[in-house]
């Protein structure tokens, strides 16, 4: 009846309003029919917009359709997500015990530098408590796992001890995992005594110290260039047997790098080939940090060369350093240059995620979303 006025304009906000009824009333997909009438009508998408219809998706347990909006969003340069938006999906997903995918928003959220606000976290802990306290959705020792690495990974020590608290009450046991996402959470906020504890606990439970164990010692060191004890824990890992990864000698070389023992870096690299270490990208741009530090960039550039001779794509951190570096020294020509690359590099990875993103999309509403006009890209 309003369309049919003379008088009628669209509005943004009579259609977020209609979105998210549709969605509380169980009429998701009246809600997406409605959001691409909104688009017909030339009203551009926002952000909160596509977080109402995504809502909308959540709210009905439909989370595969809530996360080709979230897809979708981050395809279009003005409707990115923000904090609130990963907090309705994080919740959605507490709700059904995809705490994989709660892990992999976090993660995400971290990537592309999004701060978890408090209703992120209010959100988890109620559906959690809410789990706890229920007779049909018991959580687990895996639950528990992957609640106390996304607080720890946060650095949000007290409510990762909280929860280990009521998890341990519930009756759940931990595990050696259990044990290892502790004493990473406390190496990262260089809480020694906390994380020895934890150590000698596993000890006396007869848990073993695996290779993350010890990674995430030998990290607590590097971070701070204490040389002495990193390279002491590295030397206890190698005397019990307990086989060294590729982040285990990405964190040797930083922490070398750290300390300024540059030599001690290039020793590190060879060990790592000779063990046949994995080089992958957190590794090489361990490395050219480390020669960056050390003002050697006819060697970074050398570490630079081999890393895309073998195939691994240089990534943002990649550039950053090399650039900070030829910043130093004045090379405004190699700036510009690596400016030039990575511009390429990003514009090449946007396609890909365009394209994936598509084929996704095109499954939302049985392919709604292909039988529509293109949405602005801006």
């Amino acid at each position: 009846m309003l369309r049919a006025q003379p008088y009628y304009q669209p509005k943004e906000s009579s259609y977020m309003k209609l979105v998210v009824l549709l969605g509380k009333s169980e009429q998701p997909h009246r809600a997406r029919q409605l959001f691409d009438q909104m688009l017909q009508e030339g009203l551009d998408p926002t952000p909160e917009l596509y977080t109402a219809l995504l809502g909308a998706y959540c709210r009905n347990h439909l989370l595969d359709d809530a996360f080709s909006i979230l897809h979708l969003m981050k395809s279009l340069p003005r409707c990115q997500p923000d904090a609130y938006t990963y907090s309705i999906l994080i919740r959605a997903c507490v709700d059904a015990s995809r705490f994989d995918s709660v892990d992999a928003l976090f993660q995400e959220m971290k990537d592309r530098l999004i701060t978890p606000n408090t209703v992120t976290y209010d959100e988890m802990e109620k559906v959690l408590s809410g789990m706890l306290e229920s007779t049909e959705c018991k959580p687990d020792v895996w639950t528990m796992n992957i609640i106390l690495q996304v607080f720890g990974s946060k650095g949000h020590i007290e409510l990762m001890e909280k929860w280990y608290e009521k998890f341990s009450g519930f009756g759940i046991l931990p595990e050696t995992r259990t044990f290892n996402i502790l004493i990473g959470a406390y190496a990262k906020k260089k809480m020694y005594d906390k994380m020895t504890s934890v150590m000698q606990y596993m000890r006396k439970l007869e848990f073993p110290w695996t290779t993350s164990t010890f990674n995430s010692v030998i990290e607590a060191f590097a971070d701070v260039g204490d040389a002495k004890n990193m390279e002491y824990t590295f030397d206890q890992m190698r005397a019990e047997g307990i086989r060294a990864d590729t982040r285990t000698f990405c964190c040797l070389i930083r922490g070398f790098a750290n300390a300024g023992m540059f030599h001690k870096v290039i020793s590190s690299v060879q060990l790592a080939a000779k063990f046949e270490i994995p080089e992958n990208k957190s590794f090489y741009n361990a490395v050219i940090s480390a020669c960056a530090k050390a003002d050697d960039l006819m060697e970074m550039e050398r570490v630079f060369m081999r890393m895309k001779e073998m195939q691994c794509q240089p990534d943002s951190t990649t550039y950053s350093i090399m650039e900070e570096a030829y910043r130093k020294e004045g090379m405004n020509d190699k700036i510009y240059d690596l400016e030039q690359e990575k511009q390429q590099m990003l514009a090449n990875a946007s396609l890909s995620d365009q394209i994936a993103n598509g084929s996704l999309s095109d499954q939302v509403d049985n392919g709604s979303l292909s039988d529509q006009e293109p949405l602005p890209s801006d």
